[in-house]
C-alpha cells in the first residue's frame, strides 16, 4: 500500500506542478544561482537593476558566441603534426631496376617493321624543304622507293597531319601521304573537333617557336611562331606549318580532334606510342615476357654488403612502361632484409648491362636505367616516382627514411588497408598492398574499359574485358585522348581514392662519376664480357654499363605523425574558461538553469492541460445553455413512482371497510451532494 500511496502523491504532485508562475519562478533563480550578475538584478534600485540586465545579457551572449567558435573548432577535427627522430636497424627498401627500353629491337623488328616504313616516309615528308607557301608531296603511287610497300590503313587509323596556318582564319590541314590540302569543312576539316593549337614552324626543317604545352588543343594563331631567319624569297609569315596527330571517333568519322605539340619530336613520339600500343596489345603476355631483357642479360654483377648475390635473387614482372623489371628484396617470397649498418660498404651494388645498341629507335628516346626504391609488397610505379641511370657512370644512392603516421576518419580521409575505398584495386592480382597510384589508375582502367568498350594496354585489366587495339576499337585513341583530358573524370577518381594511413617515404641524394674510367675500361671490359657470355671478345661498352651503388646514409629515421589538436578535454576546459571569464559559473550554475528550464517546461504543459480542459467545458456550456441539473433533480425525475402516496380517492361510502396502507420506505431527498477534497483525507483513509 505504500507503493500506491506514492503513486498517488507523485501524481498529485504531477498535476499540481512546481507550484510557481513564470514570474515567481524567475525571480527564485535570480535569488539563489551562483551565476553572478542575476542576483544584481532583483537586489539593485531601478536604475543599476536595468544596467546589470544588460551587462549580464552582453556576457551571456559572449559566452554562447565563444562557445559556438569552440564547438566548431572542435567538430572540424583539426591535426597538429609532429617530427620525432630515432635511431633502430632498419629493412632494407625494395629496390626495382628495369630498362628505359621495353623490349629488344631485334625481337620485335618483325611487328613494327610496317610502323617504321611509316614513320621514316612520314619524316621525309616532313623535313623535306619548303618552297614559298607549298610543300611537296610524297609520291606514294610513283616510283620512289621510299614510298614503296607502306601500309596505308595502318597509318589511316591514327594519322599524322600538317596545319597550314598562313591564313589564321582559315587554317587548312595538310595531309602527309596526299597532294590536297583541304580547307575546313571539306573531308577533314578542323570544324568538326577540337582545333589544333600552334606547335612546330616548318622551314627548310623543323624550326621550334614559343608556343603553348604540349598537347594543348586551342584555336590556332594564338601565339607568335618564331622561326629561323627566312631566304631572301619568302618571309616569316609563310613558315606556318604545324604537325599534330588526328585522332577521331571512328574511320572515316568527322567527329576528329587534332593534338598538336611544342616539337615535332613530341607528336612522333605520341604517335608511335599510340600505334605500337595497339600492335603490342595483342601479343600474348609470356611472348612479351621473352622480347624483354632477361635478367641474367642484364644484371651483370650484383653485392648486398658483403654477400654475393646474382639475378636469382630478384622478382621479375612486367611493367608495360619498362617491359621486364626486376625487384631486390621485395618481401614477396622471403623475409626482408635488414641492412646491418650505414654506409656504402653495407649497401647494394649493381653492374646493369643496358644494350643500348638494340633499343627501339621510335619509342625510346632515353637510354639508361629506371630504378625506383620503395616499401616490400608495394607495386613500383616508375613513371611516377622512379628516377634514370645514366649509362657510362657511376650512381650512388643515398637514402633517408620518413615513415608518415596520417589519423585516420574523422581527422583525414586516409585508408588503412583500401579495403573502405570504392574502387577496385586492379593491381592486386600482383598480391601488393594499397596505394593511391593503383587506385587512380584502376579507377581510370575502370572507366575507360566502361566508356570506351576496352581497356589500354598500360594498366591492368578488368575482369571480362580485352585491351583495345585499331582493328577491334577504331576509336580508341579518340576515345582516350578524351578521358585522359577529362577534368571530370580526374576529379571523380580523385574524390573516389584515398591515401594510405602510414606510409614510408625514402629521400635520395644521388651524385654520378664516370665509369669505368679511360685507365681502366679495357681490362673492366674484358671481364665483364668474358662473364656474360665466356667470349675473349670485348662485347661491351661504355653506352651500355651503369654501375649503382644503394645504401642507407644513416640509421636515423624521421616520424612525422599526426594528432588531434582538439580533444573532449580541451572543448570542456576552455568552455568552463569562457563561461567562468565572462559570467563567474561553472557546471553547478548549468544544472541550475537547466532545473528552471524543466520548471518552465512544467509549468506550460499543465498550463495547457488546463487550457484544453477550460476549452471543452466551454463546448459543453455551449451545448446546454441552461444551468447543468442538481443532484435532487436527477433523483426525483428518475424516482420509482410505485413508492410514492397514491392521491385521496373518491371518499368511501359508510360502512365501506378502510384498506391499510402499502407498506413501503420512501428514497432519501438529498439536495446535493458533497465530496471530500483529496487533502481532507488522513494518513490513513487509503487504507480503509
Amino acid at each position: 500500500m505504500n507503493v500506491k500511496k506514492y503513486f498517488v502523491r507523485a501524481l498529485h504532485r504531477l498535476q499540481k506542478g512546481p507550484g510557481y508562475t513564470y514570474k515567481e519562478l524567475l525571480v527564485w533563480y535570480c535569488d539563489n544561482t551562483n551565476t553572478h550578475g542575476p542576483k544584481r538584478i532583483i537586489k539593485e534600485g531601478p536604475k543599476k537593476k536595468v544596467i546589470w540586465f544588460f551587462l549580464t545579457l552582453l556576457f551571456a551572449s559572449l559566452v554562447f558566441w565563444q562557445w559556438g567558435i569552440l564547438i566548431n573548432t572542435y567538430l572540424s577535427y583539426n591535426v597538429t603534426s609532429s617530427l620525432s627522430i630515432g635511431f633502430k636497424t632498419m629493412k632494407f627498401p625494395a629496390v626495382t631496376v628495369c630498362n628505359a627500353n621495353p623490349f629488344k629491337y631485334s625481337e620485335v623488328k618483325h611487328l613494327l617493321k610496317e610502323l617504321d616504313k611509316l614513320i621514316e616516309a612520314a619524316l621525309e615528308r616532313i623535313l623535306q624543304p619548303t618552297h614559298g607557301d607549298t610543300i611537296t608531296p610524297l609520291l606514294l603511287n610513283g616510283s620512289d622507293n621510299a614510298s614503296e610497300g607502306l601500309d596505308l590503313a595502318l597509318w589511316n587509323q591514327i594519322p599524322l597531319v600538317l596545319i597550314d596556318e598562313h591564313d589564321k582564319d582559315n587554317p587548312v590541314i595538310v595531309e602527309i601521304f596526299e597532294t590536297s590540302r583541304t580547307a575546313p569543312g571539306n573531308g577533314t576539316a578542323m570544324g568538326n573537333g577540337t582545333s589544333p593549337g600552334n606547335g612546330t614552324a616548318l622551314e627548310n626543317g623543323i624550326a621550334l617557336g614559343n608556343e603553348t604545352a604540349p598537347g594543348n588543343e586551342t584555336a590556332p594563331g594564338n601565339g607568335t611562331t618564331a622561326a629561323p631567319p627566312a631566304p631572301s624569297n619568302s618571309t616569316s609569315e609563310e613558315k606556318k606549318y604545324k604537325l599534330a596527330v588526328k585522332l577521331c571517333s571512328h574511320q572515316g568519322s568527322n567527329n576528329c580532334t587534332y593534338r598538336n605539340f611544342t616539337s615535332a619530336a613530341q607528336a612522333v613520339t605520341e604517335w608511335y606510342i599510340l600505334q605500337s600500343t595497339s600492335i603490342l596489345s595483342k601479343v600474348p603476355l609470356q611472348e612479351r615476357i621473352r622480347m624483354g631483357y632477361q635478367a641474367e642479360d642484364m644484371i651483370l654483377a650484383c653485392l648486398y654488403g658483403a654477400e654475393p648475390c646474382n639475378y636469382k635473387n630478384f622478382t621479375q614482372i612486367y611493367h608495360p612502361d619498362h617491359g621486364n623489371c626486376y625487384i631486390f628484396n621485395w618481401g614477396m617470397d622471403k623475409e626482408a632484409l635488414n641492412s646491418s649498418n650505414p654506409g656504402a660498404e653495407f649497401g647494394l651494388k649493381l653492374i646493369l648491362d643496358i644494350s643500348q645498341q638494340d633499343y627501339i629507335p621510335y619509342l625510346s628516346s632515353a637510354a639508361g636505367a629506371r630504378l625506383m626504391l620503395h616499401q616490400q609488397k608495394s607495386f613500383p610505379f616508375l613513371k611516377d616516382q622512379g628516377i634514370y641511370a645514366m649509362a657510362g657512370t657511376e650512381t650512388s644512392i643515398g637514402v633517408l627514411v620518413d615513415e608518415l603516421e596520417r589519423m585516420g576518419y574523422p581527422y583525414s580521409d586516409c585508408t588503412m588497408n583500401g579495403s573502405d575505398v570504392p574502387v577496385k584495386n586492379l593491381y592486386s592480382e600482383y598480391n601488393t598492398s594499397y596505394s593511391i597510384q593503383a587506385c587512380l589508375r584502376s579507377c581510370f582502367q575502370n572507366h575507360m574499359a566502361e566508356i570506351c568498350g576496352c581497356g589500354h594496354y598500360m594498366f591492368p585489366l578488368p575482369e571480362g574485358v580485352t585491351y583495345c587495339n585499331n582493328d577491334d576499337n577504331p576509336g580508341w585513341a579518340y576515345c582516350y585522348s578524351s578521358l585522359r583530358s577529362s577534368i571530370r573524370q580526374r576529379q571523380i577518381c580523385i574524390d573516389s581514392c584515398k591515401e594510405t594511413c602510414n606510409d614510408t617515404q625514402y629521400k635520395m641524394t644521388i651524385s654520378m662519376a664516370d665509369w669505368p674510367s679511360e685507365a681502366s675500361e679495357d681490362w673492366i671490359f674484358h671481364i665483364l664480357s668474358y662473364e656474360r657470355d665466356m667470349s675473349t671478345n670485348v662485347t661491351l661498352d661504355r653506352t651500355g654499363i651503369i654501375k649503382l651503388n644503394i645504401y642507407f646514409q644513416e640509421y636515423n629515421y624521421r616520424t612525422i605523425s599526426e594528432s588531434a589538436a582538439t580533444t573532449i578535454v580541451w572543448l570542456l576546459s576552455n568552455l568552463g574558461g569562457q563561461f567562468g571569464f565572462w559570467m563567474g559559473g561553472s557546471v553547478l550554475c548549468l544544472i541550475e538553469f537547466g532545473e528552471i528550464i524543466i520548471d518552465s517546461l512544467w509549468i506550460t504543459v499543465i498550463n495547457i492541460i488546463s487550457w484544453c480542459k477550460g476549452l471543452k467545458q466551454k463546448r459543453a456550456q455551449a451545448r446546454y445553455p441552461d444551468a447543468p441539473p442538481t443532484v435532487s433533480e436527477l433523483v426525483e425525475a428518475h424516482t420509482n413512482l410505485g413508492f410514492q402516496h397514491e392521491e385521496a380517492g373518491p371518499v368511501p361510502s359508510p360502512g365501506a371497510e378502510a384498506l391499510p396502507p402499502e407498506p413501503g420506505t420512501p428514497p432519501p431527498n438529498y439536495d446535493s451532494l458533497r465530496v471530500r477534497p483529496l487533502d481532507a483525507l488522513g494518513p490513513d483513509s487509503d487504507a480503509e
